[in-house]
């Protein structure tokens, strides 16, 4: 059937805007400041009253809010860290930008999240002071059990980074029956998020880092931002030095105490992810909606491998099919103008890690479910029309 023929031209996921997205945007870009301006401090505040934490720092994407964690905890060449390889690029080459070495660990073949028992294996097997932390990955939004890491890297003095950028909103269950929200600091030393478009919340760009430490949070902000501070109280030099009296530092002064980057928000961004933001519930109600008429479409048919079911607490960024055939349907699909997408390659074979020695049968569920998986279209714009049209031209495919 060619292009233009096509019924509905259908993404995996998309932004979301708003005329009230557009106004706020409006708005700044009329206002005095593009950047550095009051924006930026209202978006933290309330992304961290989103979340639960008590701090949050807003940097330019995801991968730089990475970044900016592994240098805050002074990860380097000497560092071990063990993450997942069913996860984007960026969330293990945080480490390598800053010199260390990457260890991945097997997920679990239902959830595919990080195997927190694979991961207990591999510190067992070690001496104590081998490694130095861990990236779980809360995949597709589905919440990984941070309370089960916090022991385990209590257990083993290991800092914990959560990257949490496909689950804004999701939470798992303690051990006391509490809800935990991701990114809400009571488990992680820092937890990131990604406002990409086809995030839960857009802004073109931008991330976010979450923590309840006020000395990562203070460091951070210093070195989002080339490692400069304003803060007369954290000063060095001298008053004099600095140009000013014995008793008062010059209006201009500021202090680069360490090496940072420029890895800074715009006011408009900080403006569109707040808007974003305010209706962020409504979304993820939303996404919930769309995942469970995909899990009443595919329970109990033979060509879906795991069972569809709605999981508590999960974000639904993600909604993946482990299915037969993948590779025909993914071009079947794509035929019918429908751009499922696969999430993700594992790590550990991409050609870069394979030269730290990292090969085939590494990892078996995460190469099994890999074999399988696609994801299909799913964000708040979708439309039940739409949706009914992809679940169609899947049972067509599987002859139902």
């Amino acid at each position: 059937m060619p292009d233009n023929e096509l019924k509905f031209q259908i993404p995996y996921g998309r932004q979301h805007i708003t005329s009230e997205d557009i106004q706020a945007v409006n708005g700044v870009l009329q206002s005095d400041y593009l950047t550095q301006g009051p924006e930026i401090q209202k978006f933290e505040e309330h992304f961290a009253e989103y979340t639960g934490s008590q701090y949050a720092v807003a940097v330019s994407n995801g991968t730089a809010a990475l970044h900016l964690c592994a240098i805050a905890l002074n990860v380097n060449k000497k560092s071990k860290v063990i993450t997942t390889p069913i996860t984007f690029a960026a969330t293990a080459n945080c480490i390598r930008y800053c010199g260390g070495d990457v260890f991945f660990a097997d997920v679990h073949p239902e959830s595919i999240l990080l195997d927190v028992q694979k991961v207990r294996r591999i510190l067992e097997g070690s001496p104590k002071g081998t490694y130095h932390g861990l990236i779980p990955v809360d995949f597709a939004g589905r919440a990984v059990n941070l309370e089960a890491y916090r022991k385990l890297a209590d257990d083993y003095g290991l800092w914990i980074i959560e990257d949490a950028c496909h689950a804004p909103g999701g939470y798992f269950t303690n051990s006391e029956g509490k809800k935990e929200k991701c990114g809400n600091g009571m488990y992680a030393d820092l937890s990131i998020f990604s406002f990409h478009p086809v995030k839960h919340i857009a802004a073109g760009e931008g991330g976010m880092i979450t923590t309840n430490n006020q000395e990562l949070y203070e460091k951070l902000k210093r070195i989002r931002t080339h490692g400069i501070t304003k803060n007369e109280q954290d000063f060095v030099n001298t008053r004099e030095l600095a140009g000013g009296t014995e008793d008062v530092y010059p209006g201009w002064y500021m202090e680069m105490q360490e090496l940072g980057f420029n890895y800074r928000l715009t006011d408009f961004q900080a403006a569109l992810g707040s808007s974003q933001l305010s209706r962020a519930d409504e979304g993820l109600k939303r996404r919930k909606e769309i995942a469970g008429v995909y899990a009443e479409a595919f329970r109990g048919k033979g060509f879906v491998k795991n069972n569809p079911d709605i999981v508590e607490g999960h974000a639904y960024h993600l909604y993946i099919l482990e299915v037969e055939n993948r590779l025909e349907l993914y071009n079947e699909l794509r035929r019918n103008g429908i751009y499922a997408q696969i999430h993700y390659i594992p790590l550990h074979l991409m050609p870069y890690y394979q030269k730290f020695g990292w090969k085939k049968g590494d990892f078996p569920h995460a190469e099994e479910y890999y074999s399988q998986c696609i994801s299909l279209p799913i964000y708040p714009a979708l439309s039940e029309d739409e949706q009914q049209y992809v679940i169609e031209c899947i049972y067509r495919f599987y002859e139902i």
